[in-house]
């Protein structure tokens, strides 16, 4: 990207130096002391209790400005709204020295300058709650000009700057002409923390784990590899927190969670991004029926706290939270789908069967990964209604409980919402023997050129030794929690900076 300026930007510095010249400094470090924002104004504002905003002081991002000579009716932004201010010279200039209106109001300001403003709230005669100018002060002195917008007489945005490649690159120039975008943001921050108060009331701890770490366990996914210099060993960044969390049960906590930022080296699209937030909390003495059940009174929760109904909007569906949600089997689900049974079927019948429905699949991986491989092409899309995937494979679950009385199943469900994978659970493997065997396994399929495979993480194994009491876990995907919930079609929509390409910048 190259440095040449614009014309419109060799403009606005050259405003700047005149602006400095005049011995105003555009970028003042003084404390600005805003008393009213722009929506509670328009909300309170009445002649009845006029008095009230005599004396109010606000501060924005310029929007638009109407030039009438002696007077300029100026649109600011700020973080709740858009107000007018109505800006007369005789009004901020002493009769004897004009200049800062020349220098300043006149012949400085900018679209995008943030400048602050004191004086008393009236209305038009248009009918438009405005602040009547006393003062204005130049906080920051825009150099760059705003994408162009269409706005209407109220200065909202009717024609937005659609372009995702401008959106999630320059995201803070996104949040300034889109501002419905920072209510995608607000939202999410609710959603949180209504998980986090739900988690709370039941007694659950938030904790914090590491990030790097010198096994990446947790999960099947590729890492990120680093390396620590002091130590000289690689590092990876975490591809999930979960083995942690279990030596934190193993440690005597009953209930414990946390927000965690996740790595996985992998590809990137609609629904994946490399760098993404899981939340994943572990309870001591229960089992994955009751994960179920306060999986579907929290995402009821969620869904009245962000719409006031069970009935949430996504694109041209309806998704009804409301508990309880269907509970379907794998193998009964890849039945329903395609008419074939495979729970009897070894690896080569597995690959048979791909053949049949004309699924390409990797000659390196496994049972458990042909499995994935068939339900993921035939039936995870057909389950758009919230469903629980239940009893799946031991293949396809390392660190899962065996089944208490279906052979060859452990004991884990996934939630399906809108036909994607929303959150993952099990009755935890706590028996330190068959964790190993299980690791033993993934090790093989590592050798086989799966990589993907689970390490060996000894440390974990020597924890369970110790003894685990049981254990439900769950991960809950929240950037895909949210894309459902505040009906955004991209996981880039609810990611503030969602991973790009670097730019090449030329100097």
């Amino acid at each position: 990207m190259s440095q040449h300026l614009s014309e419109q930007e060799i403009i606005r510095r050259e405003k700047l130096k005149k602006i400095q010249e005049a011995g105003i400094d555009p970028f003042p470090a003084a404390l600005y002391p805003v008393s009213h924002y722009s929506a509670d104004i328009k909300a309170q504002f009445s002649e009845e209790n006029k008095d009230a905003f005599s004396n109010v002081c606000v501060a924005g991002r310029i929007m638009s400005i109407n030039d009438k000579g002696k007077v300029f009716f100026i649109k600011i932004q700020d973080s709740k709204g858009i107000i007018q201010l109505y800006v007369k010279r005789d009004d901020i200039c002493p009769a004897e020295d004009k200049s800062f209106w020349d220098t300043v109001v006149k012949h400085g300001l900018d679209l995008g300058d943030i400048i602050g403003a004191t004086g008393f709230v009236f209305v038009t005669k248009t009918g438009e709650t405005s602040l009547h100018t006393q003062t204005i002060t130049l906080l920051t002195k825009s150099l760059k000009p705003l994408p162009v917008v269409k706005r209407d007489e109220e200065g909202n945005v009717f024609d937005e700057v659609t372009d995702p490649e401008f959106r999630y690159r320059q995201r803070y120039a996104d949040l300034i002409i889109n501002p419905h975008v920072k209510e995608t943001f607000a939202k999410r921050t609710k959603l949180i923390n209504t998980i986090r108060a739900f988690l709370n009331e039941r007694g659950a701890l938030e904790v914090d784990t590491p990030v790097l770490q010198a096994i990446p366990g947790g999960a099947a996914a590729r890492p990120f590899i680093t390396h620590h210099n002091a130590l000289d060993v690689p590092f990876y960044l975490r591809i999930a927190n979960e083995l942690y969390l279990k030596r934190l049960i193993v440690g005597g906590f009953d209930f414990v969670y946390e927000f965690s930022r996740n790595f996985r080296n992998e590809g990137m699209d609609r629904t994946h991004n490399p760098e993404f937030t899981v939340l994943e909390w572990y309870t001591a003495y229960k089992d994955y029926f009751w994960m179920m059940e306060t999986t579907e009174q929290l995402f009821e929760k969620v869904a009245i706290a962000l719409h006031g109904t069970t009935d949430v909007p996504l694109g041209d569906k309806i998704i009804n939270f409301k508990a309880p949600f269907k509970r379907i089997s794998i193998f009964d689900a890849i039945k329903e789908n395609t008419g074939i049974d495979i729970s009897d079927k070894d690896e080569a019948g597995l690959r048979e069967v791909c053949k049949q429905l004309n699924i390409d699949v990797d000659p390196k991986i496994g049972k458990g990964k042909l499995i994935d491989e068939i339900f993921g092409a035939t039936s995870e899309h057909k389950y758009v209604q919230p469903t629980f995937i239940i009893d799946y494979p031991v293949e396809m679950s390392p660190l899962t409980k065996k089944h208490r009385s279906k052979a060859g199943l452990v004991e884990r469900f996934e939630l399906m919402v809108n036909g994607k994978e929303l959150a993952n659970a099990y009755s935890e493997l706590n028996d330190p023997i068959d964790q190993r065997e299980r690791f033993e396994e993934q090790l093989q399929l590592m050798q086989r050129g799966d990589d993907e495979a689970m390490y060996i993480d000894y440390d974990f194994l020597r924890a369970l030794e110790y003894g685990m009491p049981p254990t439900s876990g769950i991960g809950i995907g929240i950037d895909r929690l949210c894309m459902m919930m505040l009906n955004q079609v991209s996981i880039q929509d609810v990611l503030l900076f969602p991973q790009m390409r670097p730019e090449k910048f030329e100097e």
